[in-house]
């Protein structure tokens, strides 16, 4: 059996000796740095031509100091909303020729910071998603991850623009459909207590109750999954409300599903509310009632505001708020005792 040959890797040492320049002059053309003389620069491109020489991508970015990559830190890619911001970065991100490295914390708070921290590393820059982290935590670690921009948090810390949702105001709206309904008793199903936007609904639901004082409002502890709003049905039920804001659409639906097995009719006996208007939304049974927030564009903006960071330019767009718009679907109807009241 024949030897086999590996074949002869072209260097760069290879390139400078065929076109008679120093191994920095050709690094400097590989790079793009004009500042070499153009008929030298062609020379060593002649050069790398004949002797079909490829630079090492790795190397190359390490020379340039960078790597042509941002990471993107999420709480949770099960969960369909995060998924959509990571679609709408990669996605901008890719047409000015980035790529994207992910993350994902699961759900760990402590976990936000060390990958966040990684990925920083690794990559020209961060977009955080980290609704678990403490305020106190990311102020902290904020300086050392720059250029960063975070979604649905903001800093104090210079130079780190922020793409927000208006939860607060979102879930004002639902409330006050529930009640422009004829609900009186309206229980608000929590997200996790250390999340930040869920933080931002109970503000909202504060101003709320300013301008309805008639309407009795009741917080549920409980979470931010499919399972979470499955688990909180025997809470809800117990609580006498009418009309349900769940703390997002996942909850909304594991909801659902509770209330169906205990034979609750939905809108008849419960009215029930989500947040998010993920896809699957507008397919349960009944279809959710919910708050639509434009996920896709969250993400393509942080990447907008990323890119301003990484080429230097000062982005007067330092603070972008999307506000959700509400969807009135099937999920949700005129109290039971209203209905019952109404002459035929």
């Amino acid at each position: 059996m024949a030897k086999r040959v590996r074949p002869i890797r072209v260097g760069i040492a290879d390139v400078a000796k065929q076109a008679g320049v120093s191994l920095a002059t050709v690094s400097r053309v590989m790079n793009g740095n004009f500042s070499v003389d153009p008929e030298i620069a062609e020379r060593v491109r002649a050069a790398a031509t004949e002797l079909k020489y490829q630079p090492n991508p790795m190397g190359r970015n390490l020379a340039r100091g960078k790597t042509d990559t941002i990471g993107v830190v999420v709480p949770d890619l099960g969960n369909p909303t995060f998924q959509g911001v990571l679609r709408g970065v990669s996605r901008a991100a890719a047409q000015d020729g980035y790529r994207v490295l992910i993350a994902d914390s699961s759900e760990v708070s402590s976990e936000e910071a060390v990958l966040a921290g990684e990925a920083r590393r690794r990559c020209d820059g961060v977009v955080l998603c980290a609704p678990r982290m403490s305020a106190a935590e990311l102020e902290e670690l904020a300086p050392s991850l720059h250029p960063m921009v975070l979604v649905n948090r903001s800093t104090e810390a210079p130079g780190n623009p922020s793409v927000m949702v208006d939860y607060g105001r979102g879930i004002q709206d639902l409330a006050t459909h529930l009640a422009g309904l004829g609900h009186t008793k309206i229980a608000y199903v929590a997200g996790p207590e250390s999340s930040a936007s869920n933080a931002l609904r109970l503000a909202g639901l504060e101003l709320f109750q300013q301008t309805h004082p008639h309407v009795d409002l009741v917080i549920l502890h409980n979470g931010s999954t499919f399972e979470d709003g499955h688990e909180s049905t025997g809470d809800v039920v117990a609580s006498g409300a009418t009309g349900i804001l769940a703390f997002n659409d996942l909850t909304a639906m594991g909801l659902l599903s509770g209330l169906n097995e205990r034979g609750v009719k939905v809108p008849e006996d419960i009215s029930v509310t989500g947040f998010d208007d993920i896809p699957f939304a507008r397919f349960t049974t009944p279809p959710l009632t919910t708050a639509a927030v434009p996920i896709m564009d969250v993400g393509e903006h942080a990447w907008q505001q990323m890119r301003d960071l990484l080429n230097g330019t000062d982005s007067a767009d330092s603070l972008r708020v999307f506000e959700p718009h509400i969807v009135v679907r099937g999920s949700t109807g005129v109290p039971a005792k209203i209905t019952a009241s109404t002459p035929e």
